[in-house]
């Protein structure tokens, strides 16, 4: 049993390492080729292949359902926060027409920071409120011109299995710029790559668009659809 044991620890560590080389030479092949790509929505149809041919080379199964379901017009999806490694999956699941609204430590990571403003991606400041607030008004100035959103409304990820509060900046935008509300579940993230822990394992990813909502009741309405619908309770 320890032999066996002392193996597997063995052949995920490797694993590991096989997809960090992978990533990161991913990456900076994304990267090259966005600086010198003309156009965000040819960056990001960049981005999305390369995200999906990672998950291809990492024996990740993946697969996205309902993706005729969204609205051929300008909406903001929010989606459950389990991992780091959703922003990825939901680059590699959506049409290259979203940028995402994303936390600003992001800025501080090399070749990421450089990767997601070259993908027009948008950086908020979670712990400044005057700092937030004049990035709040710059994301409203951006969906005032038309442009689709994606949001993690939680903010944050824990280690518990549940939907934790949604922050209402999603919500605001969606509601002063006239704009539906598509709620997403993404399954499975958190088993390829816990919280808290260094490591990476081969389990399927599903993302699921599950409806399209009008974004004055949306808050609580798009938490309940994603709860559901992944099997865990909200957290309160």
């Amino acid at each position: 049993m320890g032999n066996a044991e002392n193996l597997r620890k063995g052949a995920q560590r490797l694993y590991l390492g096989y997809c960090l080389t992978l990533f990161v030479g991913m990456g900076f092949a994304a990267l090259v080729i966005n600086l010198f790509l003309p156009g965000l929505r040819p960056r990001r149809a960049v981005a999305g292949a390369f995200s999906r041919a990672f998950l291809r080379a990492a024996g990740i199964p993946f697969v996205v359902e309902g993706l005729a379901s969204l609205p051929r017009v300008p909406c903001v999806v929010v989606a459950n926060h389990a991992s780091y490694i959703d922003g990825l999956v939901a680059a590699a699941a959506l049409p290259p027409d979203f940028a995402f609204v994303i936390k600003k430590e992001m800025v501080r990571v090399p070749v990421a920071g450089l990767l997601l403003r070259r993908l027009g991606s948008q950086f908020v400041e979670r712990f400044d409120r005057h700092k937030g607030g004049v990035d709040a008004r710059r994301v409203l100035k951006l969906a005032a011109t038309g442009q689709s959103l994606v949001f993690f409304p939680e903010g944050t990820f824990t280690e518990a299995r549940e939907v934790g509060k949604f922050h209402a900046g999603a919500f605001t935008v969606a509601a002063r710029s006239d704009m539906p509300i598509v709620a997403i579940a993404i399954h499975g993230t958190r088993d390829v790559m816990p919280p808290g822990k260094f490591s990476l394992h081969r389990r399927p990813i599903r993302v699921e668009i599950l409806e399209v909502l009008s974004a004055g009741d949306a808050k609580l309405h798009s938490r309940e659809l994603i709860a559901r619908a992944l099997g865990q309770p909200l957290a309160t």
